[in-house]
């Protein structure tokens, strides 16, 4: 129901008053007071459609404290109320999606009966906070991460510059560490890139629809001649059901599956097998299928809802991870002790990006795991119906 709605007796300018305050972009509360000891007489007398929807109320009006228990929010309307002062303060919601809101307060004098009022606003920041923080974290990741292999090549280049000049085959070795060193300054810079532009939009639902089977069928071929390469075999198992569309954006949800599928092989011993599952229709999260005993964790667990969910599962049977690790797996640039270097190597960044990933797509990661038990990590979905002119599969 809208303000409007609501107040029928209006006169025709109220009406539009009224109608212009609800549809307001920003969140705001009309918050009258008595005593400032009364803290249950703190009432909220007008509420417009955003500010419903940032607080989860229903009615126009009501007690404050139902609708607002952040201590700091409360301080900040006593301050208008009761020291006829403008204030601010900032308030931070919970979730999966948290956003970062500006709260100002404004004293709007003395109501009927005297009671107190004052104007609460809430301006969101949320995306400003998140570029801001996006910016120094990539500059900082980016200049700690780059520090080593810029100075091996430095190293390498002195050396060829010196004695090494004529030593063809130092100079062949170096130039091949020096390659390697640069391939790998290239993977990090194109990760950052990635994870900062994942960052950027996370608080924004994604609107497109996929076809999961379709897309992992996909990815999990062009990732055939890496297992080769690797000797471990890809165990593909779609679900019975011929097409699970999920909702999401492509390229994104093909990242997910070439991360984690690329780390099950990598850590994969030789002539093992990697086994890809896709199961539809779950109503809820449902644990990650592994051994009975073996520890297991969510990394990323989506706001409670009716949705319907599509679980990617991918198994391995390489050396497992600890207990006392599972919790840092989606860190930057967290490297499971012993597993830092050589053909393991990587940029950490991996299970960072499937999880801000995970996160933006409203849905789930569960880690599985336990040493010398291999590892399990499930990607959990939202459901969504086919699109528009496509014939889902009987």
């Amino acid at each position: 129901m809208s303000l409007l709605d609501s107040t029928p007796s209006l006169t025709p300018a109220s009406q539009l008053y009224a109608a212009l305050v609800d549809a307001l972009p920003d969140p705001i509360l009309v918050v009258v007071g008595f005593e400032r000891d009364d803290l249950t007489g703190r009432r909220y007398i007008l509420a417009n459609a955003a500010a419903r929807e940032l607080l989860r109320i229903t009615a126009q009006e009501g007690m404050l404290l139902s609708a607002v228990r952040d201590p700091g929010v409360l301080e900040t309307v006593d301050k208008a109320l009761f020291d006829q002062a403008d204030a601010e303060g900032v308030y931070e919601t919970t979730g999966a999606q948290s956003r970062n809101l500006r709260v100002r307060a404004r004293p709007l004098g003395i109501g009927a009966g005297g009671a107190r009022m004052a104007l609460l606003t809430f301006h969101d920041q949320t995306e400003a906070r998140r570029v801001e923080r996006t910016r120094v974290d990539f500059l900082a990741n980016a200049s700690h991460e780059l520090r080593t292999p810029l100075a091996s090549l430095s190293g390498f280049i002195e050396t060829l510059r010196g004695h090494a000049r004529d030593d063809v085959a130092a100079r062949d070795k170096f130039l091949g560490i020096m390659q390697a060193q640069a391939d790998r300054m290239a993977r990090l810079i194109a990760d950052l890139t990635s994870l900062s532009r994942i960052e950027l939009d996370e608080h924004v639902a994604p609107r497109g629809v996929v076809d999961l089977v379709l897309l992992v069928g996909e990815v999990v071929e062009a990732a055939a001649p890496l297992g080769a390469q690797r000797r471990v075999k890809l165990d593909w198992r779609p679900c019975a059901a011929g097409q699970v569309f999920v909702r999401g954006e492509r390229d994104q949800i093909v990242q997910v599956v070439q991360n984690l599928l690329d780390n099950a092989i990598k850590y994969s011993p030789d002539g093992a097998a990697v086994r890809i599952e896709l199961t539809s229709d779950l109503s809820d999260l449902a644990a990650a299928a592994s051994k009975e005993g073996v520890p297991r964790l969510s990394l990323v667990a989506p706001d409670p809802s009716p949705e319907t969910y599509a679980a990617l599962r991918v198994v391995d049977l390489g050396p497992g991870i600890a207990r006392q690790n599972l919790p840092r797996l989606s860190e930057r640039f967290y490297r499971v002790d012993g597993q830092k270097s050589g053909a393991r190597s990587g940029t950490g960044l991996g299970l960072a990006i499937v999880k801000h990933i995970m996160n933006r797509h409203r849905g789930g990661l569960v880690v599985a795991s336990a040493e010398g038990e291999g590892s399990t990590f499930t990607a959990y979905f939202p459901t969504a119906t086919a699109p528009e002119g496509v014939v889902k599969a009987s």
